[in-house]
């Protein structure tokens, strides 16, 4: 199970409750802005044993940054994460938008990390325009499989109030959730 996060909307602590009452490890892709101003939550994603992963220092367009230019993306984060948390983020990378290309991989891969991408999302991002709960739970159960990796956004009221019941559903049919050095 992997989130995505610019910001936090609330639902961070929730999230990371149910995860804890639930006993299931994440993953959480957020840009440097997010760490900046939510400290407290990325170290205490890293405290509980999910991991915390580069989603680059300020989420641009990768795919249009100089190879020096998405370097720079990439160690500013670590260098962020470092210096707000104390602690050292994982080296696993989500280009932002999903958009990449073989410079971006490949620079990625150079630097250490292992580019994650995802089996399926919906759109959860929009804080205007949530999803209602029985249309969330039916989506992300539709679309489940071995091996999947899910995608949501921490942003979501109606992830923070689904979770607890897809984790229970998920287990229910038999699926655990791994961590990304499975992968």
């Amino acid at each position: 199970m992997t989130f995505d996060a610019g910001y936090d909307n609330g639902y961070h602590k929730s999230i990371l409750d149910t995860l804890k009452e639930k006993n299931v490890k994440a993953a959480f892709f957020v840009d440097g802005n997010f760490i900046k101003n939510n400290a407290d939550i990325a170290k205490r994603i890293i405290e509980e044993g999910h991991y915390l992963c580069n989603h680059t220092k300020n989420h641009p367009d990768t795919t249009k940054l100089s190879t020096e230019e998405f370097k720079e993306q990439i160690l500013g984060w670590e260098e962020i994460c470092k210096e707000y948390t104390g602690l050292e983020g994982a080296k696993f990378y989500r280009p932002p938008m999903g958009k990449f290309n073989e410079s971006t991989l490949r620079t990625a891969k150079e630097l250490g990390y292992k580019t994650v991408f995802w089996s399926f999302a919906y759109a959860d991002w929009k804080n205007d325009d949530q999803p209602q709960k029985e249309y969330a739970i039916n989506n992300l159960m539709e679309r489940i499989h071995p091996g999947g990796v899910i995608l949501l956004h921490s942003t979501s009221k109606t992830n923070s109030e689904i979770l607890g019941t897809v984790i229970d559903k998920l287990i229910g049919e038999g699926y655990r959730f791994g961590s990304l050095s499975e992968l």
